[in-house]
């Protein structure tokens, strides 16, 4: 499974499949076995939530940033960090790829900030939510991939 975050190709299938209504892979790198790539995905702003266009002219821009390190016992750890292009927003996280049964599992913890006085909690909970929905998809997204692809 991890070897599938080595491959261009994959990468660019993800980002299409992501339901964003542009994406692009901005850089990859794979040296020593880390794989280090990041990525713009983009919602146009008539599709975001009303309390997000309120705070954010335009489209809504996430610059994200995955490494995969090399799998050493049979797991490989992920750090994820993410900002949202013009706007008080980030992410924060870290992944780790194990053994299941059958097969394997990915585990992700992910933190959002916003720093919007008074409605920064509200936008914390909102962006959260859409980001397990998001990290889901990928996992799922992931698992069609390496199936398709073994």
């Amino acid at each position: 499974m991890r070897a599938a975050f080595g491959e261009e190709d994959y990468w660019l299938a993800r980002l299409s499949d992501s339901g964003a209504d542009y994406a692009t892979l901005d850089s990859m790198a794979v040296t020593g076995g880390r794989v280090v790539v990041e990525t713009t995905q983009a919602l146009r702003r008539d599709r975001l939530p009303a309390v997000i266009s309120q705070f954010h002219r335009g489209d809504l821009e996430i610059v994200r940033s995955e490494s995969w390190s090399p799998v050493l016992d049979g797991r490989a750890h992920s750090e994820v960090s993410g900002e949202v292009r013009g706007a008080p927003a980030s992410l924060t996280g870290t992944g780790e790829l194990g053994p299941a049964s059958p097969g394997s599992e990915i585990r992700f913890t992910v933190s959002v900030q916003v720093d919007i006085p008074l409605v920064g909690g509200k936008l914390e909970d909102l962006i959260g939510s859409q980001l397990a929905a998001l990290i889901s998809a990928e996992q799922r997204f992931t698992t069609l991939w390496i199936a398709q692809h073994a």
